[in-house]
């Protein structure tokens, strides 16, 4: 079954996942379904609540990070995180979202962001430490658990 979708070797970030049929604004481009809930984060946790992570099933796992993504996450009916794609996806084109939108703070990847955006921040970020301009262009596009927390420590630190 061709979901539209499958993993191939990603220049300088070992795999990835591709988009293998066009994708429009919009349209949903990988469904998430939770498959395993963790006691703590993990470099490929998703974060779905202030300290709940998870583990996705299938190739989730596999998307990688750009800080010019083409994907954005939407919560499904079961918590998962599903990818929507920002813009149209195009037969061949590397799938990728930015990691600021599931997570509030990263702290397992290299210091060197390797996304190759013409956009990029030069390191990954959680979305604590997004500037305030991209999280607006995310508006929509991110996990809405983390627009609490930035609403409950933005107005702490206040």
């Amino acid at each position: 079954m061709d979901n539209g979708f499958e993993l191939r070797v990603s220049d300088r970030k070992g795999e990835g996942i591709f988009a293998t049929r066009s994708f429009k604004t919009g349209g949903i481009v990988m469904v998430g379904i939770i498959e395993k809930i963790l006691g703590e984060n993990h470099s490929h946790a998703s974060q779905i609540g202030e300290n709940e992570y998870v583990f996705h099933a299938g190739l989730i796992s596999k998307v990688n990070h750009s800080c010019n993504p083409n994907c954005g996450i939407r919560i499904n009916e079961t918590g998962a995180h599903d990818f929507e794609a920002i813009r149209e996806i195009i037969v061949n084109e590397e799938i990728t979202f930015d990691y600021a939108m599931r997570n509030y703070g990263v702290d397992y990847f290299p210091k060197q962001c390797m996304c190759g955006s013409e956009i990029c921040r030069g390191r990954i970020t959680g979305w604590k430490d997004l500037p305030d301009e991209r999280k607006k262009i995310y508006k929509g596009f991110v996990a809405p658990y983390l627009l609490e927390l930035d609403a409950r420590y933005c107005s702490e630190q206040s």
